[in-house]
């Protein structure tokens, strides 16, 4: 497997998960009784690992590195805000 590859499906199998991840964070603190910008900064940071995720797995994994730190850096908001 090259290289190329392998980052590929690194960056779209990291961003997957840290999207199921953020997706369910959103909705344990939604059913809770967190304020609503918790589940909205969790359900964020998912969208934009989501979008590493599509980025990633097409080959522009340095752009998916970027929205990877971005979006945990989102959720981690989302978790200070609680």
């Amino acid at each position: 497997m090259s290289e190329a590859r392998r980052a590929r499906w690194t960056a779209a199998g990291t961003g997957a998960l840290l999207t199921l991840a953020g997706l369910a964070a959103a909705l344990l603190r939604l059913t809770g009784s967190a304020a609503a910008l918790v589940p909205a900064a969790y359900a964020l940071g998912a969208a934009v690992c989501a979008l590493a995720a599509f980025l990633g797995f097409h080959g522009r994994t340095r752009r998916a590195l970027w929205l990877l730190i971005a979006g945990t850096m989102i959720m981690a908001f989302g978790d200070q805000s609680d």
